[in-house]
């Protein structure tokens, strides 16, 4: 079996960047991870043990200077310190356990210092979804030549359409070669389309934004509230989570992820203030079009201007549905989008893993002889994550029928 992932930077910008606020913020933290296929896929025999060959693989994955300079360059709102965590930071394999039932369904589990751990997830999905592929014998239906083209075509849709839009595949990729060949066929295509009104940003993936001299796109994901959720209890995490991430950043990454509760508690605690240090939202559950309403009405009721803010939209997309946003969101706010399997994982007769890892429990400090458990709960009711105590006991403090 060839090592799936060989690049430290093949991995979400957002993974980096809450690492680094993590270490300013949390850094004796130590957490637990869960992952969970939604669709109750049974895997290969011998699938756990190879997954766990692929993650002992990322012991000799280590950053190069090219990818630092790459991260100096384009992330200047990284400290420069965190670097030299990164040229130090060694996986290890220890901290992940997996295993398969009798009857072949999946179970991994991350446990060690937030810092450390936080570096899995992404790169343990995409490796999870590719290895699938290889073992099945679907990796044969790739086709990298129509995946170029089929992305190629969808660039130009969403550019001639005026959509800003970025690729956020990564964790759930038909392949690291899918990928590139996508990043590589939209970035060919927007810059022989400068003069059309959209614009590809550029991509979630450090490693393709390095190869193609686009710009790294990412802030945040719903772990960093869910961590401070289950120290601090969910009423007050969106607070403490802005109040953090402004620390470190300094209104740089000003986009935030709203939605881990839901959006009423989330607007109690999204104060004027912090509305205007931060440029905008992003939008990952619910309904797109009533999520894009409560935004602009709390704005307005906060005397901004919601045609100044940027909206994010990155719950299921397509070209089509991001099509229908642009047209709907232009002028009430500044609309991107962030579109991942429907990228890169858009190949006939093969179906997307559904799949996530998600922090299920949280202790501030390794002295603490016991962990404290979360979960995130969406817009979206059929997406909660965590163990059905947990959710239900958060439910109450959120009041939250």
């Amino acid at each position: 079996m060839h090592q799936i992932i060989k690049h430290f930077t093949d991995d979400d910008l957002y993974k980096f960047t809450m690492c680094c606020a993590v270490i300013d913020n949390y850094p004796r933290t130590r957490v637990r991870y869960s992952f969970t296929d939604r669709d109750n896929t049974v895997y290969p025999p011998g699938f756990a043990e190879a997954l766990l060959e692929q993650v002992k693989m990322l012991e000799s994955v280590t950053i190069t200077r090219e990818e630092i300079d790459f991260m100096k360059r384009k992330c200047d709102y990284i400290p420069h310190w965190f670097y030299n965590y990164l040229q130090g930071y060694r996986y290890d394999s220890r901290q992940v356990c997996a295993s398969q039932d009798a009857e072949g369904h999946l179970s991994v589990e991350f446990e060690g210092p937030w810092a450390e751990t936080i570096l899995l997830e992404v790169k343990v999905l995409a490796i999870i979804s590719e290895l699938y592929y290889i073992m099945t014998g679907e990796a044969a239906k790739f086709d990298l030549d129509e995946c170029a083209a089929r992305a190629a075509v969808k660039a130009e849709r969403m550019i001639g359409a005026g959509c800003a839009y970025s690729d956020m595949g990564t964790r759930r990729r038909a392949s690291f070669a899918v990928q590139d060949a996508v990043v590589g066929a939209m970035a060919a295509r927007a810059a022989a389309m400068q003069d059309a009104p959209g614009r590809f940003v550029g991509t979630s993936n450090v490693y393709f934004a390095m190869k193609y001299d686009l710009t790294p796109i990412g802030t945040m994901a719903h772990e960093m509230i869910c961590a401070i959720a289950g120290m601090y209890g969910p009423l007050m995490a969106n607070h403490l989570a802005i109040k953090a991430w402004s620390g470190t950043y300094r209104g740089a990454l000003g986009t935030f992820l709203y939605d881990t509760y839901g959006w009423r508690i989330f607007s109690l605690n999204f104060s004027e203030d912090y509305a205007n240090m931060f440029k905008g939202l992003r939008v990952d559950s619910g309904d797109n079009y009533e999520q894009l309403d409560l935004i602009v009405e709390k704005y307005r009721s906060l005397g901004i201007d919601p045609a100044t803010k940027q909206v994010i939209f990155s719950n299921a997309l397509d070209v089509d549905r991001a099509i229908d946003l642009q047209r709907r969101a232009a002028g009430r706010c500044l609309p991107s989008f962030g579109i991942g399997t429907h990228f890169t994982c858009d190949i006939p007769g093969v179906r997307p893993r559904n799949i996530v890892i998600k922090l299920v429990a949280v202790k501030i400090t390794e002295s603490w002889p016991f962990y404290s458990s979360t979960c995130k709960l969406s817009e979206d009711h059929g997406k909660y994550t965590g163990d059905p105590a947990t959710v239900r006991r958060f439910l109450d403090t959120l009041y939250i029928g």
